[in-house]
C-alpha cells in the first residue's frame, strides 16, 4: 500500500489557508493546512511518535557514513515515507557521522539540540515556507557544531551556506516533494560542505532510493536516486 493517510491510507489534500483541525489519534485541535481527503488529520507530534530513539540509535553507531546512518533510522516504526520526521533525522544523522569521523562535537547534548531544533520546523514547509525541512536540518547540523548564533560572525554565516546550498541542491531538482529524495540531498551537501569548510571527511557513499514504491509522488528516472540513473550527480 501505498502510504498518505496514516488513518486510511488515502491520499493527503494540501489547503491554501489553515483551517482548524482535530487529530484523528489525540484528539488535539490545532490550525492546519494538511488532511487526507477522507477528512483525517494527525498532529505532528503523533505523526513522530517514537522519534526519541533516534538518540539512543546514534550514540551507539559507529559509522562515519551519515547516509548508511540515516538508513538505519528510515528502517524504524517511528519514520514514515514522508514527514516531519526527517527534519530532525537529516541533521542526527549529520551529527553522529561527524562525531565518528573526528569531529569535535559532545554528541549526546548535541542529538538532544537537534531534536527539540529540528521539532520546530512544521510538516510541509518544503512547500509552503520555500523551505524543505531537510535542507533546513543541514543547516542546523552546522550551527551546532559551529555553536553559531544570532550574534555570531563566521559560524552565522556557515549555517546559513549550508542552508542555502542543501536547498540549492533540493530545488534544482524541483518538486513535488519527496522527504527520503531531498534528505540524501541534504546530506551529501553537507558531506561536501564540512570536508571543504571544517576539514572533516565523513564517508559518502553511493545512493540507490529503495523507497519508490511507496511514494505516490515518486520522479522516477527524473529522481538522481532512481536506479534508472545510478552514479548520476547531483
Amino acid at each position: 500500500m501505498k502510504e498518505e493517510c496514516l488513518i486510511c491510507a488515502k491520499p493527503l489534500e494540501y489547503l491554501e489557508h489553515d483551517e482548524i483541525m482535530e487529530c484523528a489519534l489525540c484528539h488535539k485541535k490545532e490550525l492546519s493546512k494538511t488532511r487526507c481527503v477522507g477528512g483525517h488529520y494527525v498532529c505532528d507530534d503523533c505523526h513522530t511518535s517514537g522519534m526519541d530513539s533516534i538518540i539512543n540509535l546514534c550514540l551507539r553507531e559507529t559509522s562515519s557514513d551519515p547516509v548508511e546512518i540515516i538508513g538505519k533510522m528510515m528502517a524504524e516504526p517511528f519514520c514514515h515515507t514522508h514527514g516531519p520526521e526527517h527534519h530532525v533525522m537529516v541533521g542526527s544523522a549529520l551529527l553522529t557521522a561527524y562525531k565518528n569521523a573526528g569531529g569535535a562535537v559532545d554528541l549526546e547534548s548535541a542529538l538532544v539540540e537537534m531534536q527539540n531544533r529540528g521539532r520546530s520546523v512544521p510538516g510541509g514547509a518544503c512547500g509552503y515556507w520555500g523551505a524543505c525541512g531537510a535542507g533546513v536540518s543541514a543547516g542546523m547540523f552546522v550551527s551546532i557544531i559551529s555553536k553559531s548564533t544570532p550574534l555570531t560572525a563566521k559560524p552565522f554565516g556557515l549555517s546559513n551556506l549550508m542552508t542555502a546550498e542543501a536547498l540549492r541542491r533540493i530545488g534544482s531538482v524541483g518538486g513535488p516533494r519527496c522527504c527520503k529524495r531531498d534528505s540524501y540531498l541534504s546530506i551529501q551537501a553537507a558531506v561536501d560542505f564540512v570536508k571543504e569548510r571544517f576539514g572533516v571527511e565523513m564517508a559518502k557513499s553511493g545512493i540507490v532510493c529503495c523507497y519508490s514504491s511507496e511514494n505516490n509522488q515518486c520522479l522516477g528516472s527524473k529522481c538522481p536516486f532512481s536506479p534508472a540513473v545510478r552514479g548520476r550527480k547531483v
